[in-house]
């Protein structure tokens, strides 16, 4: 395996990592204190930086790049402000990549370029107030009429609700058929009878609009189911294996930004005449910070390297996710215990880490849905298959 970045990767690193920290690092401390939204103006210069289609083809104005520069670019946002690399991880691998793998040419060519370019944002909907690690007992549904699907439900938890303009939405179009009775469709915001709910007020990640979604008799021509009818879940299982790895890079990006600060802190930081990074007390906890984050680094890169040469990456996936975002929480767990008092107060912003990468354990599947998973591989492989 090859452990060195390539020009281009090295150049998405780069060029990712300044904008953040001149852009986006500036503006996440207010967008967090005040619960607001995502400006237009950051919204048009994430677009500027083609970072709404980084893994979608040239042809439908994509960056068309690797899932280790996808990683990198996720982590360098993250770290300056974790609430749009939710924004942004969410739009490419939920949305824009899922289209451009499953969807027909006509989805490609209506959808694409609008998400690439990112003159739409996009959200992935499946989570209902009694539907969320359990995707299969998802309540809304979608009756066949004629040439269209008529949709009806709510949706919760939904992020980029509030903005979204295209959603990948499931919902159960046959309940006797269980997970093959579920499918997922391209729906628009403009769609008559799509309307948003309750935007959530929120610990962590309060830049990004999360909502409730409801559709009342919503019409949805049949070319719009992404995949076959029945593949519905086993696409939404596939579309979050790749979510994962999006998912842990952002955790990454967060323990990284906690990890620094609490690093400098040390240095700086005097107690009994000296720097508090000279006794072994903290010696020993920036040694354990730097050694999680750079095994989630490897895990997250073997999970990108595993997908980007085709070869199955579900339980890898479910590794990075599970490792990163747990380790990332110790890790700001960490730097606000290095911090002291100062690291509870607004005024620094290890609090934030802290609030926002408690999510990271939770959302595209729990840390105990990731065990879950990882185990059940597990049990498969040593049982010569047969569970």
């Amino acid at each position: 395996m090859d452990f060195q970045f390539t020009p281009i990767q090295k150049l998405v690193q780069k060029s990712v990592r300044r904008f953040s920290q001149e852009v986006l690092a500036v503006v996440a401390p207010h967008l967090d204190k005040e619960h607001k939204t995502h400006p237009k103006e950051v919204i048009d210069q994430l677009a500027a930086q083609h970072l709404y289609g980084i893994q979608v083809p040239e042809a439908y104005e994509g960056a068309g790049l690797d899932s280790i520069s996808y990683c990198l670019a996720i982590e360098e946002i993250s770290k300056a402000c974790a609430a749009t690399g939710l924004m942004v991880t969410v739009h490419n691998s939920v949305v824009a990549l899922p289209i451009s793998v499953f969807g027909s040419e006509d989805q490609k060519k209506k959808y694409l370029a609008d998400l690439a370019s990112g003159r739409k944002i996009g959200a992935f909907s499946i989570t209902e107030p009694n539907a969320g690690s359990d995707v299969s007992g998802m309540q809304t549904v979608a009756v066949k009429d004629g040439n269209e699907y008529v949709i009806n439900g709510k949706k919760c938890f939904v992020t980029n609700g509030a903005i979204a303009e295209t959603m990948i939405v499931g919902a159960t179009i046959d309940r006797k058929a269980g997970n093959k009775g579920v499918a997922l469709f391209l729906v628009e915001k403009a769609f008559p009878g799509v309307s948003v709910g309750k935007i959530e007020r929120k610990m962590g990640m309060r830049a990004n609009p999360v909502s409730e979604l409801f559709f009342d008799n919503v019409r949805v021509p049949k070319e719009n189911v992404l995949g076959k009818e029945s593949e519905g879940f086993r696409l939404s299982m596939k579309i979050l294996d790749m979510g994962r790895i999006g998912i842990a890079a952002q955790a990454l990006g967060i323990g990284m930004a906690a990890f620094e600060a609490a690093a400098k802190y040390a240095t700086e930081r005097k107690q009994f005449n000296q720097p508090i990074g000279k006794f072994q007390a903290i010696q020993f906890k920036l040694a354990e910070m730097k050694a999680n984050l750079e095994s989630a680094r490897y895990l997250i890169y073997k999970a990108a390297d595993l997908k980007d040469h085709d070869l199955p990456f579900s339980e890898a996936s479910a590794m990075a996710k599970y490792v990163s975002a747990e380790n990332a929480m110790k890790v700001c767990t960490d730097a606000m215990q290095i911090f002291g008092g100062y690291g509870y107060v607004e005024e620094l912003p290890v609090e934030r880490y802290f609030r926002d990468c408690k999510i990271t354990q939770i959302y595209e599947g729990t840390s105990e849905i990731m065990q879950i998973i990882i185990g059940t591989a597990i049990l498969k492989e040593f049982s010569g298959g047969f569970i």
